[in-house]
């Protein structure tokens, strides 16, 4: 249920001459501390607009090119755009409307999307995107907000391009520092990155962009962690982010098929445990079955010391 406080919240942090209810601006970024970004270019929202309780719309924009959120194909849009415009709706929609502490931890467990061909076209301007979300099985400890799950459809000039969900909870700062107790410390070590694979087999221009370097085991690589990456790690974090993980297995799939142009047009995924800074990681691909028709299929597993930390699968696509 909604509050005077945390409606309040809304009004003070974006702007007041906005249109009415359900009609969201793509003019400014919101505050990136709400999306948990030290950079403000890597605020990919512009708005938040209340329809009720549980239902909100969210603008956002996306750029005709970025840094790191790029395609080898010409003329489209990365698909990963649609997964960290979600991770950040998830966390303003948290802060602005539910009222949670900007110093509170979160935790995501399960996220997913899928995104048309169509919807990647890249225009003569940037991409004005509208992100409909509806919140359902909120969960509380008392009177504290403690997670829920959201789920979401992405529109573009009027027309439905994708859709998702994402599945996260929250604790207080204490909280996080008993949960993590030991980690941080560890996590917060300086390590130097492995080599990486030839950035052409994952589609990469660039190899300070590749996540993934050789492993012994066959069919597997290791998750190359770059803190130094102005992306991937744009404020220093204890732990991998979930957004590097899903990079991972993006880059893990293309290795497989030996197809570095194949885009993720969709991804399922489940965060099982923290990925820690100081053990290897291990990536290992499969091929599955699909969920969206034409493409291939991948499962990826994400290993540390010989345990699951986090899985996946991706639908890979050829885009023109």
């Amino acid at each position: 249920m909604l509050t005077s406080r945390t409606t309040l919240a809304v009004a003070e942090e974006l702007p007041a001459d906005r249109p009415p209810c359900g009609q969201v601006l793509h003019e400014q970024t919101v505050p990136r501390h709400l999306v948990h970004r030290a950079a403000v270019s890597e605020v990919f929202l512009t708005d938040l607009r209340v329809i009720d309780d549980t239902t909100f719309s969210v603008g956002a924009q996306w750029p005709r090119d970025h840094s790191f959120y790029r395609l080898s194909t010409p003329h489209r849009h990365d698909p990963m755009l649609l997964a960290e415009t979600i991770r950040q709706a998830a966390l303003v929609i948290a802060h602005q409307v539910f009222g949670v502490p900007l110093d509170w931890k979160f935790m995501s467990h399960e996220t997913n999307y899928q995104i048309t061909t169509a919807g990647l076209a890249l225009g003569e301007r940037p991409a004005d995107i509208l992100l409909s979300v509806t919140c359902h099985d909120v969960k509380r400890r008392g009177t504290r907000l403690a997670g829920m799950s959201m789920d979401i459809t992405c529109h573009r000039d009027g027309r439905q391009i994708g859709s998702g969900s994402v599945r996260w909870s929250c604790v207080t700062s204490a909280a996080y520092q008993r949960l993590r107790a030991g980690k941080i410390e560890q996590g917060a070590l300086p390590e130097e990155p492995p080599r990486p694979v030839a950035k052409e087999l994952v589609g990469r221009d660039r190899s300070r962009d590749v996540v993934l370097a050789p492993a012994e085991r066959p069919g597997s690589w290791l998750l190359r962690v770059d803190r130094q990456h102005a992306v991937l790690f744009d404020h220093p974090v204890d732990h991998v982010p979930g957004m590097v993980l899903q990079e991972a297995a993006r880059q893990a799939a293309a290795l497989l098929l030996k197809q570095p142009g194949l885009v993720p047009v969709a991804c399922r995924f489940t965060f099982d445990r923290y990925v820690e800074f100081n053990s290897p990681v291990i990536v290992t691909p499969v091929r599955c079955v699909p969920a969206t028709s034409g493409a291939l299929g991948v499962g990826v597993q994400i290993e540390q010391d010989g345990q699951t930390v986090a899985h996946g699968l991706m639908d890979m696509r050829i885009v023109d």
